[in-house]
C-alpha cells in the first residue's frame, strides 16, 4: 500500500520517498545548509509550494534523483501527517 503526505500547495509526494523533513528557520541558521539551499535551488532541485511564507523543507529522493519542497506548513504539522 502506498501512502502519501500531504506537503501543501496541492503537492503530495509518497512517504517513502521523503529523506527528511526540515524547519527551515532552526535549520538555516548554518551556513552550509544555507549553501546546501541555494546549490539546490541554482540546480533546479528546488520546487517552492508555498502559498505564504515558507516554514519548513523536505527532502525527498527515489534512487539518483533529489527534490527539494519549501512548504508554507511547520515541519511538526508535517511530522504529525506522517503518522
Amino acid at each position: 500500500m502506498t501512502v502519501y503526505l500531504h506537503l501543501g500547495g496541492g503537492k503530495m509526494v509518497r512517504s517513502s520517498e521523503i529523506v527528511a523533513i526540515l524547519d527551515l528557520e532552526t535549520t538555516s541558521v548554518s551556513k552550509k545548509t544555507r549553501e546546501f539551499l541555494k546549490i539546490s535551488e541554482k540546480n533546479g532541485l528546488m520546487e517552492n509550494i508555498c502559498e505564504d511564507v515558507p516554514k519548513s523543507y523536505i527532502i525527498c529522493g527515489e534512487k539518483d534523483e533529489t527534490k527539494i519542497y519549501i512548504s508554507q506548513l511547520s515541519s511538526a504539522t508535517l511530522l504529525k501527517r506522517t503518522e
